[in-house]
């Protein structure tokens, strides 16, 4: 069984972009759990303007079914198949600002909900698949969005017990469609060290001083794609806000009377650029905020792990110590 459990801990590396500040465990894969957060980013030089930006968000993960059985084929091989589906939700508010006003005037809402398989059998080895969709958009435009969506699967292998890898593409649809390649690794240089990557998302190296208490070092690409509504002379004109970044933070991460996860991170968001699209995905304006620093909190309520544990990490073995990196 211990190929199975190595499976799930390089999963984790699908996970960990979903959450920018607090540091990923493997309890948010076999436990419901729900997590707020909330990220300030300083104003910096944008031309003749000045940018900044911040944003709160909450995100659900609920166990959705897991099971693990045993099968035989026609030529009598023998299979052991384990399955875990999770279903993954996300809603934010993000509020960019130009020359300290509000651009657009109430921010843009962010709703993202997915869902996630990890299949793992001695046939097929190890496999993970994922599902979804979601908007960002105005108040204005929140009920006549240009929605998103995603799909992708990847095979994990595995190279020993310190060191895997992971390998496959996916495929996003905002406003034209892309097929994004995917790169993963996972090496554990000891018990304390820990060097993690998803390509080309993200980087990180997680050093665990005791049972509660870890630090990371984290390289991260990110941004959003926002609709809003521009209002000029008679017409009503629909626009986008195309934002990304690449981030390098520093994040402190505590486990609490074992059902609370605290993080706190610092770092400095560069590489940024931020442009204005029409309707038809032309470029209207780009501009190159400056690097900013910034600043962020997230508190994770792992709601059911204080009376049970998740029937599949048990069967699994990985519902005991260290489930909370």
């Amino acid at each position: 069984m211990n190929r199975f459990k190595i499976c799930f801990t390089i999963v984790a590396l699908a996970f960990a972009t979903s959450a920018k500040t607090q540091h990923f465990g493997l309890s948010r894969l076999f436990y419901p759990n729900v997590t707020l957060g909330a990220e300030y980013q300083s104003t910096a030089q944008m031309g003749n303007q000045v940018f900044g930006t911040s944003h709160t968000s909450v995100l659900a993960v609920v166990p959705l079914r897991s099971e693990v059985d045993v099968s035989f084929s026609l030529r009598k091989k023998f299979d052991l198949r384990a399955r875990h589906s999770v279903l993954i939700g996300n809603f934010s508010q993000i509020d960019p600002t130009i020359n300290d006003q509000p651009a657009p005037r109430n921010g843009y809402k962010s709703a993202m909900v997915g869902v996630v398989m990890l299949q793992a059998s001695i046939r097929d080895r190890l496999w993970v698949y994922a599902i979804g969709g979601g908007l960002t958009e105005s108040n204005e435009t929140f009920f006549t969005p240009q929605p998103y969506f995603y799909g992708g699967a990847a095979r994990m292998r595995i190279l020993g017990v310190n060191r895997q890898v992971l390998y496959g593409s996916a495929v996003v649809y905002s406003q034209k469609f892309r097929i994004i390649p995917v790169l993963g690794a996972n090496i554990r240089f000891n018990k304390e060290w820990r060097l993690s990557a998803l390509l080309p998302f993200r980087a990180n190296v997680n050093y665990r001083a005791n049972g509660w208490l870890n630090f990371d070092a984290t390289a991260a690409y990110g941004g959003f794609s926002a609709g809003f509504q521009e209002f000029k002379n008679t017409e009503t004109l629909l626009r986008r806000n195309n934002f990304t970044e690449i981030r390098f933070s520093l994040a402190a991460n505590a486990s609490l009377l074992t059902i609370f996860n605290v993080s706190i991170e610092a770092g400095l968001s560069t590489f940024r650029s931020l442009r204005n699209l029409n309707n038809s995905g032309e470029i209207l304006a780009s501009n190159a905020p400056a690097a900013a620093p910034f600043i962020g909190a997230t508190v994770r309520y792992i709601t059911s792990r204080a009376n049970a544990k998740s029937a599949f990490a048990s069967k699994m073995g990985l519902g005991g110590e260290g489930v909370n990196w």
